[in-house]
């Protein structure tokens, strides 16, 4: 979509308009149509990249600016950078029901790539592919949270799914070398976050081989490195313990 403005004729394209009512009046910005979301989950944080111009309209396809006074009655103020924050985060993107139905059905399959990436089956250690979770989703009737990053949504898929099939996060696979005086204290504080010790050396150090849940990363690299004053590691060996070949549903 093109626009004019004749207030200043700057020709407006690829034109997604986000609109707010308040005090009685209609209020609207014109924005980059692809960076509204990215605004939204914070995937951009720069607002010239989302703004086509810092202007706030009253109706962007005619080009009607809004009022000072209108605005400071709306907003209590007549800063334009500021109004048009509140009106890109609280305001309604105006979209096409086919526009809308597109973004929906290309976030739905983004949800899916995510999880089949993230998970396998846990009795086969294989992945799923995209076309199975994508068919596990619509089983579950699971609905598509627009304003929510596909990222958040695929966590609440996987929750949703381990109700009706045998799915889990891969494991990744880790190597703990830890100081021979702080070893068996530390394993002990370590063992509720791993799930499989696949092998275990005491020599001069104590080294762990195993598997653990992704989400437990961040707690197990602070607990070695605060436990140990820097002395022990920690090594990545493996982001996903994943067999060959995909998992079917028969």
């Amino acid at each position: 979509m093109s626009i004019f403005t004749p207030t200043n004729q700057i020709r407006l394209t690829n034109v997604a308009v986000v609109r707010i009512r308040r005090a009685g009046k209609r209020f609207e910005i014109a924005c980059y149509r692809n960076k509204v979301m990215g605004w939204r989950t914070g995937a951009e944080k720069d607002l010239g990249e989302v703004l086509q111009t810092q202007t706030v309209f009253v109706n962007v396809s005619k080009g009607q600016v809004a009022k000072k006074e209108d605005l400071v009655k709306a907003f209590g103020t007549d800063d334009q950078t500021e109004i048009c924050k509140t009106i890109l985060s609280k305001g309604e993107l105006q979209v096409s029901d086919k526009e809308r139905h597109t973004q929906l059905e290309q976030m739905f399959r983004d949800i899916a790539t995510i999880v089949a990436d993230k998970c396998v089956n846990p009795e086969t250690k294989r992945p799923y592919t995209v076309i199975l979770i994508e068919r596990a989703m619509k089983d579950i009737h699971y609905s598509i949270k627009p304003g929510k990053s596909t990222k958040q949504q695929a966590l609440e898929v996987i929750k949703q799914l381990k109700e009706t099939m045998q799915i889990e996060r891969a494991h990744m696979r880790l190597r703990f070398l830890l100081p021979s005086k702080e070893g068996k204290r530390l394993k002990e504080k370590l063992k509720p976050l791993i799930k499989v010790i696949e092998s275990e050396d005491f020599d001069e150090q104590l080294e762990i081989v195993c598997l653990v849940d992704p989400g437990c990363f961040r707690e197990i690299d602070e607990l070695i490195r605060c436990e140990t004053r820097g002395k022990g590691s920690l090594e990545v060996l493996s982001l996903k313990d994943v067999e060959e070949g995909d998992e079917r549903l028969e």
